[in-house]
């Protein structure tokens, strides 16, 4: 299983950053390539770059400002689990995101992803 971690420092307050990580359903509001997300119980399904990726809810602790999700349809992975955490950071919010994915390539491709998407939630916060 391959592994992978990015990590961004964000001038916002963690509370402020958990509002937009934690949302499940809300991603398609800060994540690049994300054309449209609806939930359907425990599942997110995103429509992004014509195609359609289903992803389930596995835990959410919003005490411990943590999120784990893993893809279940529509992409080309044999397992895949993926954890984003917010903590305070000096005045700001540190995030991390990581990945455990099969087939290995899989998670070099998510973390490209991951880092892309993590600036995009810092330029976001900033403004």
């Amino acid at each position: 299983m391959g592994q992978g971690k990015v990590e961004i420092d964000i001038a916002g307050s963690p509370a402020d950053v958990w509002a937009l990580v934690g949302d499940f359903g809300g991603i398609a509001g800060w994540m690049p390539g994300m054309e449209s997300c609806r939930l359907e119980g425990d599942n997110r399904i995103l429509d992004a770059m014509g195609m359609t990726i289903t992803e389930k809810l596995v835990s959410k602790d919003d005490g411990a400002m943590a999120i784990t999700y893993s893809i279940i349809d529509g992409v080309p992975v044999d397992s895949h689990e993926a954890t984003i955490t917010v903590s305070a950071a000096g005045e700001g919010s540190h995030v991390t995101w990581e990945v455990a994915a099969t087939p290995d390539e899989m998670s070099d491709l998510m973390v490209g992803v991951y880092q892309g998407s993590l600036d995009a939630l810092k330029a976001h916060v900033e403004g």
